[in-house]
């Protein structure tokens, strides 16, 4: 793969963004802002407060079933229910992406000058990742709610994107693992009809993660300009296929049994549900207008992002 020097980047390099940044300069900045809003979470956060009564542990408006025939007949209480297991399950899918994107981030510094700030910045990441996967769990079992395990079938699509990924098909996962639930979680933290500890858990993940999309985004565009063709059309490929994974994994069906539903009638509402659509489509508008302008949306990709349901 081709990498883009310093001088390079200096010398002008330019997509339809405009001209890159001096990727030490970013990293650097980030750094500085790790520096700066860091956060430990088992001091942060008040883990011994008991739940509110009467709080959810989601936004309704997001919980998966809002709005449909089956939600107009769930008591406030099973409303309410449903938004715990439905918050476990997130967190537990965020458990499942962070443990994916540690060691894509490993992979791309490998062969990279351990001294530089773009290096130490990767590994600041990656700090990061492991407090948020630990915080992730321990709000599940805080809930008493069981841990969600994405299927057996995406735990193995997980194995081999990792094994097969481009450089530029790694940051655009990165970037859908991480742009549509940080859309949600910005709704969530300022949310006072939420759980405080939610509210807290989500604050922090909003403030760290906003580095980590700064770092992938200017990586992904340098990619996108400097990596091979094939890599690049392969990406194209990858990255709308696990799309298409990332928005069936998005919800676990599991949680509908476990608050009393029938899962197939459940899952068959959300699947017609045009205000479930709507609420995907918006999270991840950011994202895919981003990546429509640095060219990763096209032809098959394009297609593939469409039946995801994440692409009007």
């Amino acid at each position: 793969m081709t990498t883009v020097t310093e001088t390079d980047a200096l010398a002008g390099l330019r997509d339809a963004l405009g001209a890159l940044k001096d990727r030490e300069q970013v990293a650097e900045r980030l750094l500085d802002s790790s520096a700066k809003h860091s956060f430990d979470p088992d001091k942060e956060l008040d883990w011994d407060a008991p739940f509110e009564e009467g709080k959810w542990f989601w936004p309704p408006e997001l919980v998966s079933l809002y709005d449909t025939p089956l939600w107009k007949r769930m008591s406030e209480e099973q409303r309410i229910l449903l938004s715990q297991h439905e918050a476990a399950a997130l967190a537990s899918l965020g458990i499942w992406f962070e443990l994916i994107l540690m060691q894509l981030l490993v992979r791309h510094i490998y062969d990279k000058p351990a001294t530089s700030a773009h290096v130490r910045y990767a590994l600041t990441e990656i700090e990061d990742e492991c407090r948020h996967s630990k915080m992730f769990a321990r709000v599940i079992s805080r809930g008493g709610t069981p841990w969600y395990p994405v299927s057996r079938v995406h735990q193995n699509l997980g194995r081999l994107f990792k094994t097969i990924s481009t450089t530029p098909g790694s940051f655009t996962a990165t970037l859908l693992g991480e742009e549509v639930l940080d859309w949600m979680q910005r709704l969530t933290f300022p949310d006072e009809r939420v759980q405080p500890l939610i509210r807290g858990v989500t604050r922090i993940h909003v403030v760290e993660e906003a580095r980590h999309v700064r770092y992938a985004r200017e990586e992904l565009r340098r990619q996108m300009l400097t990596a091979p063709r094939w890599s690049k059309e392969f990406t194209r490929v990858t990255s709308g296929e696990f799309a298409r994974v990332f928005s069936v994994a998005f919800i676990n069906p599991e949680v509908y049994t476990n608050v009393g539903l029938d899962k197939r009638e459940a899952m068959a509402q959300v699947k017609a549900s045009a205000h479930r659509r709507e609420i995907m489509q918006t999270g991840a508008k950011r994202l895919t207008d981003f990546l429509d302008d640095i060219g990763v949306l096209r032809g098959v990709g394009r297609q593939l992002w469409r039946s995801s349901g994440l692409l009007a």
